[in-house]
């Protein structure tokens, strides 16, 4: 049966708003990357962490989310911050597989803590009340029914990677970089919970490695290729699961196929090697 117009517009928000997703953390894969030649595979625990946050902020402390939000975002941040100057900084001389090996254990560290302190049962986020309103644009076959929160991220992806790209030309260091991408990785995960609203402390794994993938495929350490790569992982995956429906279960191998693929074909990505530039 054909697609119809609607359908068509319908998979091409739901693609643009994961691929946004993919996008935003990838781009803070891809700044650790161009300045310290290392990947920071912690952040998809700070991805998971910020949702966390949010969540005690408004269930225990009574902090409505409007203020919630931006708390978790600067205590994100400041992980960010502390975990370069921990367990990165002391490593900047040694063997990559050493900072590599340290990231790691940062990210199991950061899991199990989440597990021991809030447990590991899965619980429902706070989803603010503008994020599920439901927009219909066009009338009768050619109508497309959003959820707000899948135009919003777009928007917010669009409007940080602007002020990146403004912001890294006039500094390059270390612990702004580890916080910047901290923050994106908590934006990220805040605009994750409210689109899939649950939280568990593995959350942020996938995610993680899908952002990942998507700095890879657009080049590590280009800024643009990231959002590029993002895009392209999200349109693919959304693309495919549309066409073949019996693949669903299986989503989550298209991005690990699309990696081997780039690896194999064009290795350095779809736009080539950094350019931030150096520490």
């Amino acid at each position: 049966m054909p697609l119809s117009l609607g359908d068509i517009l319908q998979y091409f928000s739901n693609a643009l708003s994961q691929g946004s997703l993919f996008a935003l953390v990838a781009i803070g894969y891809t700044m650790v990357y161009g300045i310290l030649k290392f990947i920071n595979f912690a952040f998809g625990e700070i991805f998971m962490l910020g949702g966390y946050i949010v969540f005690y902020s408004v269930t225990c402390f009574l902090i409505p989310w409007w203020a919630a939000f931006p708390v978790a975002i600067g205590l994100t941040g400041i992980l960010g911050i502390c975990l370069e100057r921990i367990a990165y900084r002391p490593l900047r001389n040694s063997p990559k597989n050493s900072v590599m090996t340290s990231a790691i254990a940062a990210s199991f560290l950061i899991q199990n803590l989440v597990i021991v302190i809030f447990g590991g049962r899965p619980k429902g986020f706070i989803v603010p009340p503008f994020s599920e309103k439901v927009l219909t644009v066009g009338s009768s076959g050619g109508a497309v029914s959003v959820i707000s929160i899948d135009v919003i991220i777009p928007i917010i992806t669009a409007a940080l990677f602007i002020i990146l790209q403004l912001t890294l030309r006039k500094t390059r260091k270390a612990s702004f970089i580890f916080g910047a991408g901290s923050v994106l990785a908590a934006i990220g995960g805040l605009m994750w919970a409210m689109k899939y609203p649950q939280l568990n402390p593995s959350m942020g794994l996938m995610p993680g490695l899908k952002c990942f993938i998507a700095a890879v495929i657009g080049g590590a350490g280009n800024i643009t290729g990231a959002v590029l790569g993002g895009l392209l992982l999200g349109f693919i995956e959304i693309t495919l699961t549309a066409m073949l429906p019996a693949l669903t279960a299986y989503r989550d191998t298209f991005a690990f196929v699309l990696l081997i693929i780039f690896l194999l074909v064009k290795p350095s990505g779809v736009l080539g090697k950094s350019q931030i530039g150096k520490a």
